[in-house]
């Protein structure tokens, strides 16, 4: 059966209630920091060796398309009516809009340690430890806007010239690619300071503390941008007349990332599921 995926901030106070609940339950079971360690695995940059499968790559899309189904499937195996809700941060850009209310994921980090303090994942509420990451905090953190340097939220018409490029990726497929959909939505941008930083990956930024790096996965917003992030692939599909992931094929033995990218019919890890098979989710959920 179908489900919906919808906007966080549509979301009635029972719905609120029971995607938290269920996150909560997937955390206490020890599911949850599973996912955690996964990204933490397969965050692969240009500069390390082997295949890069989830960032920096082609596959940004799939492989995050499959990372949210098994969140999702392992949501549902505690209510089977929850789904993970999307953050449309074009719209809703202040620390006061969800999804940053009491009710939802709480707000930002208190100044002196980033410590979030409000709503259910705050340490206080002793439901939400982190046990992975790159720190031995064990509370989670968060710095809206990056004091210190501040940048902004993405906006639409940023976000417009990711979906205007009718071209999916283009070589070299990697962080440096300065053309096609799948770099201009992921972010890696071109220039210095707060230039660097596009779309999705500005987001992460904006948001900081634990978004900050492979461990993202901590913070449970990671699952509600990646949810619009996967909702901007579908509009660049129906925008561009079905057009398909790139690369097809391979690169060659010769060429610099040869076994670094996934081509569109080759397995993707840790799934073994190919891009192709992951370009149409239309027969599992769809968005409202």
């Amino acid at each position: 059966m179908v489900y919906t995926r919808k906007n966080i901030s549509t979301l009635t106070s029972t719905e609120r209630r029971r995607f938290v609940a269920a996150m909560l339950e997937v955390k206490r079971r020890g599911e949850y920091d599973e996912f955690v360690r996964r990204h933490i695995d397969y965050y692969v940059a240009d500069g390390d060796g082997g295949l890069r499968a989830a960032h920096m790559a082609p596959s940004f899309l799939p492989w995050h398309r499959c990372f949210l189904l098994d969140l999702e499937q392992a949501l549902q195996r505690v209510d089977s009516g929850v789904s993970v809700p999307y953050w449309d941060w074009t719209r809703d850009r202040t620390p006061a809009s969800a999804p940053w209310t009491e009710d939802l994921l709480g707000g930002d980090g208190r100044r002196r340690d980033r410590q979030v303090m409000t709503g259910p994942f705050a340490y206080a509420q002793g439901k939400w430890t982190i046990k992975e990451g790159v720190t031995d905090g064990a509370f989670l953190m968060r710095e809206f806007g990056r004091p210190r340097k501040p940048l902004q939220l993405p906006t639409r018409a940023a976000l417009d010239t990711a979906l205007a490029d009718p071209v999916y990726d283009t070589a070299p497929y990697d962080s440096t690619t300065r053309r096609g959909f799948r770099n201009r939505l992921e972010g890696w941008g071109h220039g210095t300071g707060n230039a660097t930083w596009e779309n999705h990956n500005r987001v992460h930024r904006w948001v900081g503390g634990h978004m900050l790096g492979a461990a993202s996965v901590n913070d449970p917003v990671f699952w509600l941008h990646h949810a619009f992030v996967d909702l901007q692939w579908s509009r660049w599909q129906k925008k561009h007349g079905g057009a398909r992931y790139l690369p097809e094929r391979p690169p060659g033995a010769r060429d610099s990332q040869y076994r670094r990218i996934v081509a569109r019919h080759e397995k993707m890890p840790p799934w073994g599921v190919t891009p192709a098979s992951m370009e149409d989710h239309t027969h599992i959920y769809r968005y409202a």
